[in-house]
């Protein structure tokens, strides 16, 4: 096992784990700021407290969708440059801007914590935070006592995993971040104890190919956890919302935002192909999110659109 060590100014991380390498999977010797693959010759490097585990041909491969993301994301005026409004998620959107949709998250933390974490073994869990984003959720469950992990393959300042270092001044010890695909992670077999994917398992081009990793990253017994993901109970109702989705970003913002085959939406079928293929069952919880919330399929269905997307929790245990 080796540390991970943080050279910028944010306080290092204690927490302990074995990084490896993003060509070969051997386990890295520690070193400040670079490891060699004593395997395979490949360098990872840490950078502004970020461990690049992502491959030249996956960060070209993945170039125009960060392209394209980014500036969406900076067309809808997310982020900012107040550390308070980093610290109040996902509580509360302090700019007010996205208000709505933090509303959700929030909501969907609240019930992981009190509803979900809760009953998990007591004592620090080390987490695996998938598709981290500002690292919101890596601080929250830092908070707790817990000791995530937190991975994307966004890095910029306001929106991906360097926007983190406003969180580093309210933590004894910063969590790690690595930037890497949720198809690669750079992680021995069984390193955590729980894997969460935050609002971001329909990202995922290969919902097998993804759940596989995260299944291998955590520990038989553990914990998978799927998050803020749409869930629609047909096919065709999700397939058209994509379309909506692309045709809206290119009229607003010139790109459709497709650069990636990503599957976008759960539907049960899609849950019962990947209980099938890893031998898992899935729990279903339902948040509350207000009743207008609730009301929403049945004004769709006066206004004959087509049934507005579910947020659910679903969780399985990893197969002993």
């Amino acid at each position: 096992m080796t540390t991970v060590q943080i050279s910028d100014s944010i306080t290092p991380s204690t927490e302990t784990f074995a990084l490896c390498c993003w060509c070969c999977r051997a386990t890295l010797d520690p070193q400040v700021s670079r490891r060699l693959c004593a395997r395979c010759g490949a360098v990872t490097l840490e950078e502004d407290g970020i461990w690049r585990s992502l491959s030249p041909r996956l960060t070209q491969s993945f170039e125009r969708f960060v392209a394209e993301y980014e500036f969406i994301r900076q067309a809808e005026r997310r982020g900012s440059n107040d550390a308070a409004y980093y610290l109040a998620l996902p509580y509360k959107d302090l700019t007010g801007k996205l208000s709505a949709q933090w509303k959700i998250r929030g909501t969907t933390y609240r019930y992981l914590e009190r509803r979900i974490l809760s009953q998990l073994p007591k004592g620090p869990l080390r987490i695996l935070d998938l598709g981290a984003g500002n690292g919101w959720l890596s601080y929250q469950l830092s908070l707790l006592g817990h000791r995530p992990v937190a991975v994307d393959i966004l890095t910029n300042k306001w929106d991906g995993l360097g926007a983190a270092t406003h969180y580093a001044a309210h933590l004894p010890s910063m969590f790690p971040r690595i930037q890497a695909s949720l198809d690669g992670l750079p992680f021995t077999d069984a390193a955590f104890d729980l894997a969460i994917f935050n609002a971001s398992f329909h990202y995922s081009e290969d919902y097998v190919r993804t759940l596989a990793e995260a299944i291998r990253c955590t520990r038989p017994g553990g914990s998978i956890v799927i998050a803020d993901t749409p869930w629609y109970c047909h096919e065709s109702s999700g397939r058209a919302m994509v379309r909506e989705k692309h045709a809206h970003f290119l009229a607003t913002y010139g790109v459709a935002s497709d650069a990636l085959g990503s599957q976008e939406f759960l539907t049960p079928q899609r849950l019962d192909i990947l209980a099938a293929a890893f031998g898992i069952r899935w729990n279903t919880f339902k948040p509350f999110y207000g009743l207008q919330w609730v009301l929403r399929p049945f004004h769709a269905k006066l206004k004959r659109r087509r049934t507005p997307s579910q947020f659910y929790i679903f969780t399985a245990e990893v197969p002993v």
